[in-house]
């Protein structure tokens, strides 16, 4: 399980919640922040294709790391995080 932190522009709705892999919903000013345990990468990757479905603009996301596993460069970090200006972006997660 990899625990991770979506912002997107604008506000949806608590129901959306199941549909975006069980990711909790909160609100910040006119924005929306997702937050949860999502199964892997590839799960992740689904979360995103559905935002993008919707044409929902992704603003950022913070992947917060288990530091039992270290990281592609082998030096470990808390988390990436990357902020992103268009979508869909490169797949750059990895």
């Amino acid at each position: 399980m990899e625990q991770v932190e979506i912002h997107i522009k604008g506000q949806i709705d608590q129901n959306w919640s199941d549909w975006l892999s069980g990711l909790s919903i909160a609100h910040e000013k006119n924005d929306t922040v997702l937050k949860g345990l999502v199964a892997d990468q590839s799960a992740l990757y689904g979360v995103l294709f559905q935002l993008s479905d919707l044409g929902i603009q992704l603003i950022s996301l913070t992947y917060i790391m288990n530091e039992d596993v270290p990281v592609a460069s082998g030096i470990g970090a808390d988390c990436i995080y990357t902020r992103f200006n268009s979508w869909p972006p490169a797949l750059v997660l990895g």
